[in-house]
Parts: C-alpha cells; structure tokens; sequence
C-alpha cells in the first residue's frame, strides 16, 4: 500500500485540513463579518508574518492562482504565482502547543506544506516529511541525530521504495 492512501496519513492530513480550516473560520468570525473570505485573504496575504501559518494557509485555500488555475500556492513548481505564494506560508508566526517540544509547530508546518502539496516536492523530500506528520502531530519531535538518521536512509531508497514507506520504522526494514 502506498503511503497516501494508507489511514496513519490520510487521518493526519485531515487533520491538518480540519486545524487550518478551524483557524480560518475562527479568523472569519473575528473579523466581524463584514469582509468576504477572498478580501480577508488578500488582507492576510499583504504581510503573513502578522499571522498564525493556518490562518494563512486558510487564505491561500481562498485564493485561485491567476496563472494556473490551483489553489494559489498548490499550482506545480515552476507557476511564479504559486511559487511566490508557497513562500508566504513560510513567513506566517508558528506558536507551539502547550506540552509539545520546541520546535514541533515548525515541523508540522513544514510536513503539512510538503504533504499537503506533494506534487511540488521530491519522492525524498515527501518521505522525510509525510512520515513523520502523523507523529508531529500526536506532540513527538525527532531529534537532530534521528531526522539525519532517516534522511540518511531515505536516500538508500528508490522513489517506488519511499512511496511505500508507512511509518519511520518502517525505515530500517522497506517493503519493496
């Protein structure tokens, strides 16, 4: 079974979809309700860095890409729009959750953007980071040497291996 269709990370993509559609929403309803979703996110998109990253994930998921037609920030690599807007999610604030490691909030930024917009990344990168979001997710953190560790063994790996990859553990013994 490939990795994407398996339930350890289709749950955790949801629920990352569902954290940022919340934010968004909760962001909506702040605002007063005067604005429409589209002029919030243009607003958002002014100066991310004012922002929490779901909040500005949420804005770009309103926004349509005038050059290629995705989701602004999703389009394929090479979409100047989409590639300016994939950078602004970057920008946004990230605030760690009470009881978690320092350091988890940017993990699950940067796994939720890589598997959120897979098709943008390589098969290494969407391995490292898509294994990993179910556990960044339930609080865990890797450590320097275990994230050097799993990079290390990513890369022995053909791009069919990786796709097949469910857990970190899985590492140590692919599936091929």
């Amino acid at each position: 079974m490939r990795r994407v269709d398996h339930p350890r990370f289709t749950t955790a993509l949801r629920q990352v979809e569902a954290s940022i559609d919340a934010a968004w929403d909760t962001f909506c309803a702040e605002s007063g309700g005067t604005a429409e979703p589209r002029e919030l996110a243009e607003v958002v998109l002014q100066d991310t860095s004012e922002f929490d990253w779901r909040i500005v994930d949420g804005a770009l998921n309103q926004l349509t890409c005038p050059d290629c037609g995705a989701t602004l920030g999703a389009g394929d690599s090479g979409c100047p729009s989409c590639d300016k807007a994939n950078g602004f999610r970057f920008a946004a604030r990230e605030t760690d959750r009470p009881g978690v490691p320092p350091g988890n909030e940017h993990a699950i930024r940067v796994s939720s953007a890589v598997a959120r917009t897979r098709h943008r990344y390589s098969p290494r990168a969407r391995a490292g980071y898509e294994l990993f979001l179910p556990d960044l997710l339930d609080g865990a953190l890797p450590t320097t040497p275990q994230a050097q560790r799993a990079k290390h063994l990513i890369n022995q790996l053909t791009d069919d291996e990786l796709e097949h990859l469910i857990t970190p553990a899985d590492l140590q013994q692919p599936s091929t």
